[in-house]
């Protein structure tokens, strides 16, 4: 991590006990200044990237056209994930908010690990904002190094800060886009259906195709040289 004014927070934000967390503005509040929330996309696929994204307010406060759309993407059916994805596009066309994308390709994925190519996913949707945050609000327990700014962890952070969950909304739609174009170019895999996980489909599909160069040759059973069907 490049040096900031504000050190890494060294333990995680651990989440309330007792009842499901609700989205808020509370922990981008704390902090005077732009801060991003980012979170990732794709990290279990057998196919496909990994897609970070990261998210910020400059004016401090949740825009109104936001409100009551925008939670976890896990919480969120595709219909309505779908809607508060367009509606974050557009609250960035009028500059609500900023949010930046970075992604690593399946051949990167193999030579780094996923986790370090999640981090390196995750820098680049930070450096990809166009004015950099004092900190990020990174979802999990572990921080990515080399983020422009100083970072601090949220346990469960996609359920609890509307900058994260923003963020996993549009990692989120924005891999899902990027697969069901790929599944135009590389047919048979199903990957507009499967999102390139390992579904028995998409292994006998594999099986019988041959893996691509979308595909994570270092994930099992790819990296097993066989696919036992």
């Amino acid at each position: 991590m490049t040096t900031g004014s504000a050190p890494r927070t060294s333990a995680p934000d651990a989440p309330r006990r007792g009842g499901r967390a609700r989205i808020s503005f509370r922990l981008e509040r704390q902090v005077a200044g732009l801060v991003a929330g980012v979170d990732e996309a794709g990290r279990g696929p057998l196919a496909g990237p990994v897609v970070a994204a990261a998210v910020a307010v400059p004016g401090k406060r949740v825009p109104r056209a936001l409100r009551g759309l925008v939670d976890d993407s896990k919480r969120l059916s595709a219909q309505r994930r779908g809607a508060a994805f367009a509606a974050l596009r557009a609250a960035a066309e009028r500059g609500d908010i900023l949010f930046g994308v970075g992604a690593c390709a399946a051949r990167e994925i193999d030579a780094h690990g996923i986790l370090k190519a999640t981090f390196l996913a995750m820098r680049r949707a930070v450096a990809r904002l166009s004015a950099r945050p004092v900190l990020a609000l990174v979802d999990g327990d572990l921080a990515p190094p080399g983020l422009e700014c100083p970072v601090r962890t949220v346990i469960g952070g996609d359920a609890r800060a509307f900058s994260i969950a923003a963020a996993s909304i549009i990692a989120k739609e924005i891999r899902d886009l990027a697969m069901r174009n790929l599944a135009l170019r590389h047919p048979g895999y199903g990957w507009e259906r499967n999102m390139g996980y390992g579904t028995a489909s998409h292994l006998q599909a594999i099986a019988a195709l041959g893996a691509t160069r979308h595909h994570r040759l270092s994930f099992a059973p790819l990296s097993q040289g066989s696919l036992d069907l």
